[in-house]
Parts: structure tokens; sequence; C-alpha cells
């Protein structure tokens, strides 16, 4: 927390003014009396939002509460909208009204094996939404004019003048060959992107395990685990890297040393990188016949 002799902090997880006198962000719920920790090599855990934090957007607000699995509590005034998944839905009051959201393609868009269906609720009164694991819920204000780009399946709900899009993610593999060849998507086959328009706008996701943000400087690279990324800035590149044995070293045959590999998502700055302590590692299914482009290491 930055103090001034106004009372004003600047919250370090959201980077948003505002006045100190609670004990949370008003614009992403972060605790402001948290001490700022980062590790030697660069990560800053985001702390989870505390029970009952309360986050104000236009003239409505969204309590986080509970802490195993949160579940945001959507306090609606008549003139403000949220949208979300249909999925998500924990409870709602009459008085809220819900309609189906337009979405080209949404129908090509899967989600537990059924397609993606966006619901737009608008005010006046209460309703609550959840994920279904645990982990926690991370608020990301969005200034006008500005975007963020999100692993598929990990957004929760976000207001109604934050627009939303997706393409193709472009990290793929293949494996195989013929009638056996499969293309595999390490960072999912699509990448979300949401972007304030007419003023800022608030994005919440869903991160399991614990989530952790780093800075990247102008050309610096960190290497992940494809499936851990949770959000980044649109100014931070990403690509393929793969990491082979030595066959030699590893007293490997050629063929079962390249079949043998490390996928990783290779992403250099500038700009922000969130993961999630929680993934699921690429399959290792098959010697690699084609990929999106890649950078390699033979170790």
């Amino acid at each position: 927390m930055t103090t001034t002799e106004t009372s004003t902090y600047t919250c370090r997880f959201c980077r948003l003014p505002s006045d100190a006198s609670g004990t949370s962000c008003p614009n992403c719920g972060a605790p402001v009396d948290v001490k700022s920790v980062v590790s030697d090599s660069g990560w800053q855990e985001q702390p989870a939002v505390k029970d009952m934090a309360r986050i104000q957007f236009g003239q409505s607000t969204c309590q986080i509460e509970g802490t195993y699995v949160p579940t945001a509590d959507f306090g609606l005034a008549g003139d403000d909208s949220i949208y979300f998944s249909h999925h998500c839905v924990l409870w709602t009051e009459p008085t809220v009204q819900m309609t189906a959201m337009p979405m080209a393609g949404g129908w090509n868009r899967v989600r537990a094996g059924l397609p993606l269906v966006m619901l737009e609720a608008r005010g006046p009164g209460h309703i609550a939404l959840s994920d279904d694991a645990p982990g926690e819920v991370v608020a990301i204000p969005i200034q006008h004019g500005h975007s963020v780009w999100v692993r598929e399946h990990r957004f929760l709900a976000a207001t109604g003048n934050v627009n939303y899009t997706w393409q193709q993610s472009g990290i793929w593999i293949t494996t195989g060959a013929g009638n056996d060849q499969e293309t595999h998507f390490p960072l999912g086959m699509f990448i979300d992107i949401f972007h304030a328009e007419g003023g800022p706008g608030l994005l919440l996701l869903h991160s399991p395990g614990n989530m952790f943000i780093r800075d990247l400087r102008q050309g610096e690279t960190i290497c992940i685990q494809p499936s851990s990324l949770v959000y980044k800035d649109p100014t931070v590149g990403m690509q393929l890297h793969l990491e082979y044995p030595n066959a030699g070293a590893m007293n490997f045959g050629w063929h079962s040393a390249f079949s043998y590999r490390q996928v990783w998502l290779r992403m250099w700055g500038p700009g922000r990188v969130a993961v999630q302590s929680v993934f699921e590692r690429p399959e290792n299914s098959g010697q690699i016949t084609s990929h999106s482009p890649a950078t390699r290491t033979v170790w």
C-alpha cells in the first residue's frame, strides 16, 4: 500500500487509487493491509479476497462470500448489468431480469460437453455466481480502452460495458500421422478477450488453487505450464517452447527421445502474466509431427 497525506492509496494488484479508509480495495477487493511479498524469481502471490469484501462498480456492488469455493454476490442497481456463463448461477432474486446474450458462434464453444451460453442479468436485485471448484475469485478492473486476454474456462462474470470476443489461441501440436493424426491444444483452442468501452469495467475470474502475478519487462522471457495461464496483458507475446532430452546422454534412441518431451508456453514482456498453481500437464501421446511456431531446446 502506498499512502499519501490525503489518505489515499494505490492498490499494488489493480493499480487503481482510492481512499485508505477500508480494509480492502474497493476496485478489486484485495486486502490493503497485506504485506507485499515478491519471490526471488519475481512472482507475487495474488492475495485471496477477504470473506465479505465488497467491490463497487457503477451504482452496484459485488460482495465476495466464502473462502473455499467463493461466491460473487452481485447487488445490481436498475441501470447496471453483468453477463456470465449459464452454468455459474447459484441463486437469484426474482426481481433480477435474465436474458440470453447474443453471441456469434457461441454454439461452437463448449464447456464440459455443453454449448457455451451467456446470460445477461439486469437489476434491481441480487444474483450470486460461483464456479464448481475450490480456488479464488479474482477481480480485475479494466480501464476504458484497455483489454485483458484470459485462458478459456477461467471467466466468471463481467460488467455490461466490457466487450467479449475470442480468437484461436494459435498454440497447437500434432502427433501421429495418417488416420492416427491428432491435434492437441495445450493452452486450449481459444483465448477469451475482454475490452472495456464507455468507461471502466470489472472482470471476475475463477482461479483454481493459488494465483501468482509477474510483471515482465521489455524482452524478459518466462516459460510456464500452458494450462497454468490465467490471464495476460495483450502486450505479452507467447508461443510454444519444446524441450527434448539429449538422445546420447539419456541413452535413448532418436525416435524415443523425441517422443519424450516437455511442452512449455514461452512468454515475453512487457506486461503482466498471471498463473494458477493447479494445472494439467500436456498429453505425451506420441511423437510431435508438426506444431505452431516454437523454439526448441535439447538438454
